[in-house]
């Protein structure tokens, strides 16, 4: 990031008001790898530690930033796959942080408090006790998903204890188990910390990942939450009302109601748009809402019990990457190279497609990690796919017909219910093959009331033709609470826009029907410039003028991503045999 970026944003946050700074280095600029437009970079060589960050917010605005730095009770890593991480390592780059006027350090997740606590100490004594008052945040993610703690822990290299993966294991496809177990292990990890001596008052940094309720079990759990006199009164701001106007205080506090849709069409609720002139914490009353998903709050918490990334509700606040790193190779250049080699032919990049789906390759651009056993009921389908048809499939599962939750492969949620899901595949196709086998298969009677579809090309291309684009122009897109703009592209579907495809239900005893997995236009469309993006990731990893880059430029460039599902769950071979007969 250039000094001219960094300037724009130290003002803009103090014309905010705001006076707590995070400084990360974050990922060095590859501009020689990328040989990209480097305006943007100008000034970077000043800012080549967060050090440097820290030195030059002292330097510019004085005591007015309290400034915060990161800390890795683990060891920090550079690379994807360390060989060694070492606490030790990193304490001379604290101190150069603490000594340019770094006020605390927020750490790197982790769930070994015995590393947390030695971790501590050797900040605490390292050079006779330079950094012996300085204010360590522990920084703590809760499990909502075992596969969001696999993946999570991956990417940061997180440890998880022997004894702590055994209980998660014995769980892991009962998602409400493993929440529960999550809960445990992290009010454990919070009680033992706080028991510890420190020279300042204790506090947590949770990773809530937009996930709230999970965090709420383990406040209540802890003892975090202070207590306040006018619960009872402030409980009324839980209830579902048209407005409320409630008093703390010399305060008023103003309840006015905002509509959200869930993914659940029946499920419409309002919820309160809160504004307050009070600093104070939520209170107990509210927080047992959340956890138990009683009133608008809760109800809305409830809303991701199982939350599934880009196939949850758009609307929510924790749509897209549940794991806090977004979508990206999540690989450097070289560590590609290695890993995919250097396809100069669609037959290549078939034959990696395929690997994959064998169980021979662990990781494609798409998809960060080994296929699960749901992947591999459908796995002579999808390799049919890429040998017959030369479509590559990136996310898919088969279909599944009032299945035990308790089922090894098709099994989540509460025990004693059962689940449902519809198939669907999403891949990429040649846009010939769109145009000219695909579409008119599925828009023929007979074949159009069994699928939906949704397809798109490549946003950043000019297809020459507006009468495919979105009716409605660009689209807004809730991700991690933030709301960005889906830029009009050439893209299709067999669906009204407001339509939403449910392809994963679920029915529990003492529970509404559970849909925790949806497709419909809004999350689709954000996912395209997304997954399209990845593409051109992957592209610069070569070199500029080579056949590896030139072969997948033409893939980012040509083909289309298209995701089709298949209505009729009863028949587990419906929507592949559709497929393969187009």
């Amino acid at each position: 990031m250039g000094k001219k970026i960094i300037d724009v944003t130290l003002q803009t946050a103090k014309e905010l008001g705001i006076q707590n700074i995070l400084a990360l280095r974050g990922d060095p600029p590859r501009e020689d790898e990328y040989r990209i437009d480097s305006q943007d970079f100008e000034g970077s060589e000043d800012f080549k530690s967060a050090a440097d960050l820290v030195r030059y917010i002292r330097k510019e605005y004085g005591d007015y930033f309290c400034i915060g730095v990161a800390g890795y009770p683990e060891g920090h890593s550079d690379e994807s796959h360390p060989a060694q991480q070492d606490p030790q390592d990193d304490m001379p780059f604290l101190l150069e942080k603490v000594q340019a006027g770094a006020d605390f350090t927020m750490t790197q997740l982790f769930f070994d408090e015995l590393a947390f606590l030695s971790y501590e100490r050797l900040v605490r004594e390292w050079k006779g006790g330079a950094m012996k008052d300085l204010l360590i945040i522990p920084g703590l993610m809760p499990i909502q998903s075992f596969a969001v703690l696999k993946r999570t822990t991956d990417l940061s290299h997180a440890k998880v204890p022997k004894d702590i993966l055994e209980k998660l294991m014995a769980v892991r496809s009962d998602d409400e188990s493993v929440k529960q177990v999550g809960v445990n292990v992290l009010s454990s990890i919070v009680s033992k910390i706080k028991s510890t001596p420190s020279p300042h008052q204790r506090g947590f940094h949770f990773f809530t990942l937009n996930l709230e309720k999970v965090v709420s079990l383990v406040l209540e759990k802890c003892n975090l939450i202070p207590q306040y006199d006018e619960d009872i009164g402030r409980s009324a701001a839980i209830e579902d009302s048209e407005y409320a106007s409630l008093t703390k205080g010399t305060h008023n506090i103003s309840l006015r109601p905002t509509s959200r849709r869930p993914s659940s069409p029946h499920n419409h609720t309002t919820t309160p748009l809160r504004t307050s002139s009070s600093s104070s914490p939520p209170s107990r009353a509210t927080d047992i809402a959340i956890m138990h998903g009683i009133g608008s709050l809760g109800r809305e918490a409830t809303w991701d019990d199982y939350p599934n990334g880009r196939f949850g509700d758009a609307r929510s606040p924790a749509f897209g990457e549940i794991d806090g790193y977004g979508p990206s190779l999540h690989l450097s250049p070289s560590d590609a190279r290695a890993k995919w080699g250097y396809p100069i032919s669609r037959s290549d990049l078939s034959k990696l497609f395929l690997r994959h789906l064998r169980g021979e390759l662990d990781q494609l651009p798409w998809s960060e990690g080994p296929l699960n056993a749901e992947t591999r009921v459908i796995e002579k389908q999808l390799c049919r796919l890429i040998e017959k048809r030369g479509w590559w499939s990136i996310a898919s599962q088969p279909a599944a017909d009032g299945v035990m939750s308790s089922d090894q492969v098709f099994g989540w949620g509460p025990k004693g219910g059962f689940v449902f899901q519809k198939a669907f595949v999403e891949f990429w196709i040649p846009e010939k093959d769109w145009r000219e086998v695909l579409k008119p298969c599925l828009t023929k009677p007979g074949v159009k009331e069994k699928v939906s579809w949704y397809a798109a090309a490549n946003p950043e291309v000019k297809t020459g033709s507006s009468s495919f684009l979105g009716a409605n122009g660009s689209l807004e897109v809730m991700q991690n609470g933030i709301a960005h703009s889906v830029p009009q592209t050439a893209f299709e579907s067999s669906s009204p826009a407001s339509s939403v495809d449910s392809v994963t239900w679920g029915s529990f005893p003492g529970k509404e029907i559970v849909t925790p997995t949806i497709i419909e236009e809004m999350s689709f469309r954000a996912w395209v410039e997304e997954a399209f993006g990845i593409w051109r990731e992957w592209e610069r990893c070569y070199a500029v003028d080579s056949e590896s880059r030139k072969i997948i430029r033409s893939c980012r460039e040509q083909c289309w991503l298209v995701n089709v599902i298949g209505h009729v769950y009863q028949e587990p071979e419906a929507l592949w045999k559709i497929l393969m007969e187009a």
